[in-house]
């Protein structure tokens, strides 16, 4: 009865070195760990891809698909933050550029090629509505328009303007009020309405921010147009 204990010591030992010896020999490599992994133990190091998941232009999670644009839309975060317009991997509107104003914050570029055509902001607060009008009415059939809202995009807005956002293929325009944030992506010459479009209401139940609902963030893949005819 008093080598009850040692014999069961000395069995449990070759139980654990049987083991390790198995799982050397099936799994292959450092044994310890082998066991470790075999009965749930210690994870093993996440792989260098787990920890800095692969990022694609303009910070989306997986490629574009040939023949399409990547875009991130940022609108403006209340009246501090600046918005950011992404294309292809480059920046064509933000605080950094300083190409950035109250308002709309808009991006104009060749639906067929992907080149930028030109950047400009309205204020839509305290600045003429005129200037949006003469921007947005001589728009060539296929010219892609980014827009990113900044403080207030709304107060100046007019029937015609809202109207031109529409053609364009917005949704929300008809709708935007005095400090909603927006964020939008349209074409002129589209047929159908934009899927790349997202509003958040000024309301002060919800708001973020005092007076400012959150930033929004926006990206996709946009397909190129072939070129015209003729």
């Amino acid at each position: 009865m008093r080598l009850t204990g040692p014999v069961r010591a000395v069995g449990v030992l070759l139980l654990v070195g049987l083991t390790w010896l198995l799982a050397n020999t099936f799994f292959g490599g450092d044994g310890v760990s082998s066991v470790r992994h075999l009965f749930g133990g210690t994870k093993a190091e996440p792989t260098q891809s787990e920890q800095h998941p692969q990022k694609y232009k303009c910070g989306l999670s997986a490629p574009c698909p040939p023949k399409h644009l990547a875009f991130r839309l940022v609108s403006g975060a209340a009246n501090v933050i600046g918005p950011k317009i992404c294309l292809e991997d480059k920046i064509l509107v933000s605080s950094v550029k300083n190409n950035v104003g109250r308002g709309l914050n808009i991006a104009l570029v060749n639906g067929v090629t992907g080149d930028l055509l030109d950047t400009k902001t309205f204020d839509m607060w305290a600045g003429d509505v005129s200037d949006l009008l003469k921007f947005l009415r001589p728009l060539h059939e296929g010219t892609l328009v980014f827009v990113a809202s900044f403080d207030d995009a709304a107060s100046k807005m007019n029937d015609e303007s809202r109207r031109l956002f529409e053609d364009l293929g917005s949704t929300a325009v008809k709708e935007l009020a005095f400090r909603d944030s927006w964020v939008f992506v349209g074409a002129k010459g589209i047929e159908n309405k934009s899927p790349f479009e997202q509003r958040m209401k000024n309301s002060k139940n919800s708001n973020k921010y005092e007076g400012w609902p959150e930033s929004l963030e926006m990206d996709g893949c946009i397909p190129l147009r072939p070129p015209l005819e003729g």
